[in-house]
């Protein structure tokens, strides 16, 4: 079973449908095989008693249209969050279709079933509408060319599709007046669709082109609406009291007595929550939300915390080693035959820890939502990631069935994984139905925030190499414990190991490499102690923000014992081999395998200038990986410059090099910047970034503590894509994966010490080199 098949499967056992495998990937997959062409026009307009009816938009599917004007509108069911998805999944139409781009315009739309899973994230929109977008403008283009030839009077045979216009040669129409006068409506069966010839890439005109982004004028002019935005009559505006815990807190009495004399104040309300989202929350509703605010920092409430009142981030990474100290437990991701007995008999054996910190979301724009009962409907209003997952804990929640809940799409400041995860929108409706479902806005302080992120788990992990007498990897066991998001939010979307235990791929992705290790042993634990103290979060790149840490530090920490190159050691395991062929690839997705991977590496050694000699105290280093997910490889290799300041502990990245091959870029300029923001997210977390869980929660509440990358600390940055026509892979995240672990290794070689946490604070630099006698 494919990837694509197995999120329709599991979408399927969450929702407990009982379609056939056919009959779900229909579902699941955005409706990609609802084929029907012709569609009833739209009652948009009143029209005067007596005069003709417009002829009605063409709609070759649900994704796209044509309308009588020439306007292409493409339908986008992924979130915008700044990554301008909507250009790029509208590019794919549109050079299918052959439109002209000045006449392309994207909505964004509601949670209408029809459009099936709406998920934004794990870097999968292009790579998961590629084919789908490419068949649907295919679809158009042929319909349209047949018509237009139709209209000319010529055979299809002759004509074809430009910018918009069908021509024959000599004469000539626009798709506007094939739809005025020819009206087509025509329907395709999936094979059919299956069947249309597609574009050879030579002949792209719209896909990895620079074209002007879709999105672009309303943010520039302010026409936009963000979540935060969102404005309906009468609604009023409410803010939590954060309970003590995240889970288990219970109130014991709240005393309004103060916020009663806030001006505009109006209730505060005991939140009943049948979902346990939001279990021990208090919310107070006023007229104004500066009211809101000031109300509720003066309500008083007292609660019972739950059991993890006392958790700290200590405890957390000492169960994560207690688990890994085990070797029962866990699920195996790779467990090949063989790996005990080549660690019995290895001439040596390396063994490191390396652990990394709590790193929290913040997003500029807050958690926010607005919920509203309007006619029978509940609406909730707010920007997210997911809508599919978390229309069902809503429905849940108000205690209605799904086809009662409908959330209203928004563009988002800012997601990075958080607005995966809507538990914000439960208590806005929550508390509309406590006044009867009138409006309620509810937003998050910054502080609020914060103490309901749904942060990146603090994580353990342990890296074993069995080495022969050449010094060889002959045998590879990577073992990680950190809390499961995907358990917690999404279980039925978790995959199976070779053991046939579930375990969430989003915490263990990054160690399941491409090298050639011989025998390898990868093992996902789930951290149950985070699971308690906190909701696990996905994060942007999530597992693979930590475990290439591990991984590619460990890479560089053999091979300089080893006596070898850091990036010749590499290679020489990036050989396309590996237990039963696995690093071979195949296509669509990962076609080349690991020596697509070697090849980003050779490339990026190049670029840098790998081998040259640099001033003191600084140094390059290197990491490779396959962010985000190996079924969906984006090949990866970083390389960072960096200054150590053997004075202040200071590490200064002074430049960045990547290189990527990504398959098919679609859209040039949203790839770059997309990777610009990862590698600046990864040095953040690398250099500047992180909380600590003290008391069962983030100690941090505001920049004032919360530091992440400053904009003076930004690197200079050389970034590449390898030129490919294969299969579009992701890259919201790969940008994240190498930084932290190529600053680790370049922190090596430019004052001689290996620090295993992350991040890398000046102070643990420091004391390193006094250990070492450099101080």
């Amino acid at each position: 079973m494919g990837k694509l098949e197995r999120i329709a499967a599991q979408q399927d056992r969450a929702a407990g449908r009982g379609l056939s495998r056919r009959g779900f990937l229909s579902a699941a997959v955005g409706s990609a095989f609802l084929f029907g062409f012709a569609r009833e026009g739209r009652a948009a307009q009143v029209y005067p008693l007596g005069s003709p009816l417009p002829p009605p938009a063409f709609e070759p599917n649900i994704w796209c249209s044509v309308a009588p004007d020439g306007t292409i509108n493409v339908n986008i069911i992924r979130a915008e969050m700044g990554q301008h998805i909507g250009t790029a999944l509208a590019q794919i139409i549109a050079d299918e279709m052959e439109a002209d781009w000045d006449k392309v315009k994207i909505t964004y739309v509601d949670t209408d079933p029809k459009w099936g899973l709406m998920i934004t994230g794990a870097s999968w929109s292009v790579w998961l509408t590629w084919d789908l977008f490419r068949q649907t403008g295919a679809a158009a283009r042929t319909v349209l060319v047949e018509e237009g030839a139709r209209l000319l009077g010529v055979p299809a045979a002759h004509c074809h599709a430009r910018k918009g216009i069908v021509t024959d040669g000599s004469r000539s129409i626009s798709f506007g007046d094939i739809v005025a006068k020819a009206r087509p409506a025509r329907s395709f069966t999936p094979e059919q669709l299956k069947a249309l010839p597609l574009k050879p890439a030579s002949e792209r005109r719209v896909i990895g082109k620079q074209v002007k982004s879709l999105d672009i004028p309303p943010k520039t002019t302010g026409a936009a609406i963000y979540g935060i935005d969102a404005k309906i009559d009468g609604m009023v505006y409410g803010r939590p009291k954060m309970p003590p815990t995240r889970y288990g807190s219970k109130v014991i009495s709240v005393d309004d007595t103060e916020a009663k004399k806030v001006r505009g104040y109006i209730r505060y309300i005991v939140l009943d929550d049948p979902s346990d989202t939001v279990p021990g929350w208090v919310v107070v509703l006023a007229s104004s939300y500066p009211a809101a605010i000031k109300a509720t920092d003066l309500l008083k409430v007292e609660w019972t915390p739950g059991k993890t009142a006392h958790v700290t981030e200590k405890d957390i990474l000492d169960r994560g080693r207690e688990q890994i100290a085990h070797r029962d437990g866990g699920t195996m991701i790779f467990d090949d035959k063989g790996v005990d007995d080549v660690f019995k008999g290895a001439h040596r054996v390396v063994e490191k820890e390396y652990t990394c910190a709590s790193v929290m979301h913040y997003q500029l724009e807050p958690m926010n939502a607005v919920a509203q009962l309007k006619d029978g409907i509940w609406e909730i209003h707010c920007g997210n990631q997911w809508q599919t997952l978390f229309l069902p804990v809503i429905a849940k929640a108000l205690g209605e069935p799904e086809s009662k809940v409908k959330m209203m799409s928004y563009l988002l400041g800012g997601g990075f994984g958080r607005r995966l995860n809507g538990d914000y929108a439960v208590p806005a409706a929550l508390a509309s139905k406590a006044i009867g479902g009138k409006p309620v806005k509810l937003i998050l302080t910054r502080s609020d925030d914060m103490v309901f992120d749904s942060i990146r788990s603090p994580s353990v992990q342990v890296v074993r190499a069995a080495l022969n007498e050449q010094n060889a990897i002959v045998g590879f066991q990577h073992h990680a414990s950190a809390g499961w998001p995907t358990e917690v939010m999404a279980a039925a979307f978790m995959e199976k190991g070779v053991d046939g235990k579930p375990y969430d791929q989003f915490a263990i992705a990054g160690a399941d490499s491409w090298y050639d290790f011989g025998p390898m042993r990868v093992r996902a634990l789930s951290n149950d102690l985070a699971k308690e103290t906190f909701r696990p979060g996905w994060l942007r790149s999530v597992s693979a923000g930590w475990t290439p840490w591990a991984q590619e530090c460990f890479i560089d920490e053999v091979a300089h014992e080893i006596g070898k190159d850091p990036v010749a050691f590499r290679l020489e395991m990036l050989n396309g081999n590996g237990p039963e062929g696995r690093n071979k690839g195949k296509a669509p997705d990962s076609a080349g395998g690991a020596l697509r991977q070697a090849a980003v590496l050779k490339r990026v050694a190049e670029k840098a200038g790998w081998g040259k000699p640099l001033p003191k105290d600084t140094a390059l280093g290197v990491a490779t990986t396959f962010g985000q997910e190996r079924a969906m490889p984006t090949w990866t290799a970083g390389i960072v410059r960096v200054h150590v300041d053997r004075k202040t502990g200071v590490v200064t990245c002074e430049k960045i090099w990547l290189v990527l091959d990504a398959g098919t870029i679609v859209d040039p300029d949203g790839a770059l910047a997309q990777t610009e923001g990862g590698a600046l997210w990864g040095l953040s977390m690398a250099l500047c970034e992180s909380s600590e869980i003290v008391d069962g929660t983030c100690k941090d509440r505001n920049l004032d503590t919360y530091t992440p990358l400053r904009m003076p600390d930004v690197s200079e940055m050389d970034i590449e894509f390898v030129e490919s026509t294969e299969k579009p892979m992701g890259l919201g995240e790969p940008g994240v994966t190498t930084i932290g672990a190529a600053i680790g290794n370049a922190v090596f070689d430019a004052v001689g010490i290996r620090l295993r946490h992350m991040p890398i604070r000046p102070a643990d630099v420091l004391t390193a080199l006094k250990e070492k006698g450099d101080a």
